[in-house]
């Protein structure tokens, strides 16, 4: 009896440890954790590039852009993952690195973070979160740990970003229609450094631009993916706007062509134009036309791109194009005349 009262009281007192250590920080630090802390790792995705890729593969090209913005911010170092709190390298991430260490400025100075990793997560909301998104888990006793490691701080991240319930907003469709700055102030009360006079940092009036850039390259290297597999599938792009009340959106979603949604150039300006790359068949842009007209939308000029301008040759693009928003709108019986487009029409 007296055995098992003596290993009830090893395990309630080997809880209560970890519990105080998962939400109250490690306040000291070794000798051999400061080692590593300061010591190079094996890790480095940035490989000299800017706003490097994640080590997590696969999800929501606009959610993965998102997160790229924010770590662009929060932890702008040559190697985020391991990033702590003044930009410090930690080389364990088989959990989160549970360091408290001292604010040296801003409204917070003073107080201790655990902030660790690309998106700076306290300890305490990383087991949160990381118990909602973590896809592995391991267990021991009455807790349990969560891998800290590159990809699982991407899934756990790309997980909660995704969660309509949590943020009470559709995150990926706000960054589908454009809506970064909603999507900002959003997070703002989370990710402090995204602006909104919280604890804006240099980076924080780059963000919109930041944004831009890693979009363009994760819907390149997934729309490489899917040419890959559909060498010979037509793909239909879209800048969504308020201005186009969701109607050219919905007119296009009906046709069975792959349609991605970029982020709007032209806010202010209804879509009124359509490109098409050189294996495009005239057949496929009158069909694209006639169902955006016959939904109600204006369109005045249908062209092939520009060839001096990267694109794919199985694309069409619906946009706003300032220089022919005077001219007249094009009817049905002008688009099923012709039997051909050129850069003059």
């Amino acid at each position: 009896m007296l055995f098992k009262r003596l290993i009830f009281i090893f395990i309630v007192i080997i809880s209560f440890v970890s519990f105080f250590r998962t939400f109250k920080g490690g306040l000291n630090i070794s000798k051999q954790e400061i080692i590593k802390l300061i010591s190079p790792n094996k890790y480095n995705y940035n490989n000299g590039k800017k706003w490097p890729q994640l080590a997590m593969k696969g999800g929501d090209p606009y959610i993965r852009a998102l997160m790229r913005t924010i770590s662009a911010s929060e932890s702008n170092y040559p190697r985020p993952y391991h990033a702590v709190y003044t930009g410090k390298n930690v080389s364990n991430l088989s959990k989160h690195p549970d360091w408290c260490i001292t604010i040296v400025s801003g409204p917070n100075k003073g107080n201790c973070t655990t902030a660790a990793g690309r998106y700076q997560m306290l300890t305490s909301t990383w087991y949160l979160m990381a118990k909602r998104y973590h896809p592995q888990r391991g267990r021991f006793m009455f807790w349990e740990s969560y891998s800290f490691e590159p990809k699982y701080q991407d899934a756990v991240v790309h997980g909660w970003l995704s969660d309509r319930k949590y943020w009470k907003a559709d995150i990926p469709g706000l960054l589908r229609k454009g809506k970064l700055d909603r999507v900002l102030r959003l997070l703002s009360g989370t990710w402090t450094s995204l602006g909104y006079g919280i604890e804006t940092n240099s980076m924080s009036k780059n963000l919109p631009r930041v944004y831009r850039e890693v979009l363009e390259n994760e819907l390149s290297l997934s729309g490489n993916n899917f040419y890959q597999k559909n060498e010979k599938s037509l793909i239909v792009e879209y800048f969504p706007k308020d201005v186009d009340n969701g109607v050219v959106e919905k007119a296009l979603r009906t046709l069975d062509y792959q349609l991605i949604l970029r982020p709007t150039v032209v806010a202010d300006m209804p879509s009124n134009s359509i490109w098409f790359g050189s294996e495009v068949s005239i057949k496929e842009v009158k069909l694209v036309a006639e169902k955006l007209i016959s939904s109600g939308v204006n369109i005045k000029a249908i062209r092939p791109f520009n060839k001096k301008v990267e694109f794919s040759d199985l694309l069409i693009r619906v946009g706003a194009d300032p220089e022919v928003k005077n001219r007249p709108s094009l009817t049905l019986e002008d688009v099923r005349r012709k039997s051909s487009f050129t850069r003059d029409d």
